[in-house]
């Protein structure tokens, strides 16, 4: 099932830019994040605790994301042929 249809038949062969690897941290420790202040404060009753937790942790978890990123790119396994072509050429 398809939440969105592609922009062109290409559309899976494209490699992935740096910037676009910091950006997809930045919102997604944003979000995550979120969850860990809720679960931290349901766990603790505390705001303050929870926000501290949420504070490291942001921050750990998107130098952590963005590596974990950085070092797929340079894995060849499950991509299609066209990915390993243009990512080499875009290095």
């Amino acid at each position: 099932m398809f939440l969105f249809k592609p922009k062109d038949k290409d559309y899976y062969k494209k490699g992935e830019t740096k910037r676009r690897s910091v950006v997809k941290a930045i919102t997604w420790r944003t979000l995550g994040t979120l969850d860990t202040i809720i679960i931290s404060y349901f766990l603790t009753g505390l705001i303050k605790t929870a926000v501290s937790i949420g504070g490291i942790e942001i921050f750990t978890k998107m130098f952590l994301y963005f590596f974990h990123e950085r070092v797929w790119n340079f894995i060849d396994w499950g991509k299609r042929e066209g990915d390993k072509n243009k990512e080499n050429e875009t290095k």
